[in-house]
């Protein structure tokens, strides 16, 4: 694949390959290219195998533009959203790997359904606790 034209909106950053067909990416997934100015987003190269913003420090290849996860899941976009809270720490809380948690979070490993349900029993516990807290 190799894409030949690209442009973004507020939410994702589209390529067009070489065949016509507009491929898309969630710019969650690049949080400095998300945050990025028009003129910096404008200032890159396309090189053999993707696509390089020097001044921003972000490489995307264009095989990313072909994988099924172009979209994060909820619980993916709701950690990439909510860069305060600390990943290592959330994890201790509810007993698992922080490794674990971060390969959930940027889409190397899957949890099982169950797993789901436990990381959003202790979200919405931590967001219960904040609602109680009076000074």
């Amino acid at each position: 694949m190799d894409i030949k034209k690209i442009w973004f909106d507020q939410e994702y950053i589209y390529g067009k390959d070489e065949e016509g067909h507009t491929l898309r990416q969630s710019l969650l997934w690049y949080p400095r290219l998300a945050t990025a100015s028009d003129k910096e987003r404008e200032s890159y190269q396309i090189g053999f195998d993707g696509i390089h913003w020097r001044n921003l420090d972000e490489d995307i290849s264009f095989e990313s533009f072909s994988y099924e996860d172009a979209e994060p899941t909820a619980l993916q976009k709701f950690f990439l959203t909510h860069k305060e809270l600390n990943i290592a720490e959330f994890a201790k809380l509810i007993g698992i790997n922080a490794s674990l948690l971060r390969n959930y979070i940027n889409g190397f490993k899957k949890p099982s359904k169950e797993r789901e349900k436990e990381i959003l029993r202790c979200i919405h516990k931590i967001g219960s606790d904040y609602c109680t807290v009076t000074f």
